[in-house]
């Protein structure tokens, strides 16, 4: 069994059984509305067609099959990945293991995963492209790179902050929650609001850490999201803040607009290719990356059903490695703390314990998943009859300062 936080047994994991429950949802809507949108997006042939139709009819009334030996992962997912869940119904299994499992079925159904009878010419083609493209190639991130400008005469400390609220707010940019959302109108006060700890660590970065001056920054979303991410390493490392950063990205696409590798390369382009300020920062992006101050990974535990408590010793070592670890989005943070039903107001730093080193989450609320908050702010936001877990329109900064012993 997966290694859990300290008290996780205390609280249930979250399944998409029980109908009108955002998980349940995710099923019967997102879903659906998602593979019409792959479909009318790219001309897949009737094969793809019929396996994608295949696939939803099985997640909302089937049971779920086990990926085929000769897949190029079955030892993971048919290895310590599975959890016992092959041949229960879908919406029975944990939220988080199915969801994953349901992403990496869509990577065979649509070609780019194990042979086909088409000869493999789909394969590798993420078939998420078309909406990644689309939203890099929008006025909205001509928008945000030209606001960069705005802070060339803010002093290091409020270009640190501002950079890091956008870096937040950009975890709205979520394909996948937009399908079914409208997009959040307006920043609102943060529901957890630790800053000033997270201000500490980063002043102290550079004289700590197994490899001093080492950030890692665990990213969620391509595109905008991915934008304001590098915008605000750039920073760090223009600063002297961090000498060198580990960027972890999926190896595969993932959740509709996780970022892979190529989808780093494209957002450095787009920044480098701005005027001003952003292409400032755009060049010193690429100098990092062909100078080894700024490294991309692409773990294939960044893609598994799992917690962060199960991941294996190689990843644990690069994030021990560092001076701090940034968290990124919605789905790292279910991974980080536990996708269950905890009580808003169980301490992050106990749901935590056992991640190696300092860390800090960033993230936009798009699922059920919480911890850490004041009992006060849990109660308002309670009591003001709004999906406020679930709504994308409220955000937190959560942070441990050093590893629980």
């Amino acid at each position: 069994m997966e290694a859990s936080p300290s008290g996780a047994q205390q609280a249930p994991e979250i399944v998409s059984s029980v109908p009108g429950t955002f998980a349940h949802g995710v099923w019967t809507e997102r879903h659906p509305a998602l593979l019409r949108r792959l479909t009318e997006a790219t001309p897949y042939g009737p094969r793809q067609r019929d396996a994608l139709d295949a696939l939803l009819t099985e997640t909302l009334h089937g049971t779920v099959a086990a990926l085929p030996e000769h897949a190029q992962d079955a030892a993971l997912w048919n290895g310590p990945w599975d959890r016992g869940h092959y041949g229960r119904r879908w919406l029975q299994a944990p939220f988080l293991w199915a969801e994953s499992y349901f992403y990496r079925r869509l990577r065979t159904a649509t070609g780019y995963a194990d042979p086909q009878e088409d000869g493999g010419a789909r394969r590798g083609v993420d078939p998420f492209a078309p909406f990644k493209e689309a939203e890099l190639a929008g006025e909205g991130v001509d928008e945000q790179l030209a606001a960069l400008d705005g802070l060339d005469g803010a002093d290091e400390a409020e270009r640190t902050d501002a950079l890091l609220l956008g870096a937040l707010w950009g975890n709205r940019a979520d394909l996948g929650f937009l399908l079914t959302s409208d997009e959040a109108s307006g920043d609102r006060p943060l529901v957890a609001d630790e800053r000033p700890a997270l201000h500490r660590l980063l002043a102290g970065a550079a004289e700590r850490g197994v490899v001093p001056g080492r950030i890692v920054l665990v990213a969620d979303n391509a595109g905008r999201e991915l934008i304001a991410d590098l915008l605000l390493l750039a920073h760090l490392l223009e600063t002297g803040t961090a000498t060198e950063v580990l960027l972890h990205v999926k190896p595969h696409p993932y959740y509709v607009s996780d970022a892979v590798p190529a989808d780093v390369l494209a957002a450095v382009r787009r920044i480098a290719a701005a005027p001003a300020a952003a292409g400032r920062a755009g060049r010193l992006l690429t100098g990092a990356l062909r100078e080894g101050r700024l490294l991309v990974r692409s773990h294939p535990f960044s893609c598994a059903p799992l917690g962060y408590a199960a991941m294996p010793g190689d990843l644990r070592a690069d994030f021990a490695s560092a001076a701090l670890t940034l968290l990124k989005g919605d789905l790292n943070y279910r991974r980080l703390v536990g996708d269950r039903h905890w009580p808003a107001t169980t301490p992050f730093a106990e749901v935590t314990a056992g991640f190696p080193g300092p860390l800090g989450a960033l993230r936009t609320l798009k699922s059920e998943v919480v911890t850490g908050l004041a009992a006060s702010t849990a109660a308002a936001l309670d009591d003001s009859g709004e999906e406020w877990r679930t709504n994308g329109q409220h955000a937190l900064i959560q942070v441990r300062e050093a590893e629980a012993e």
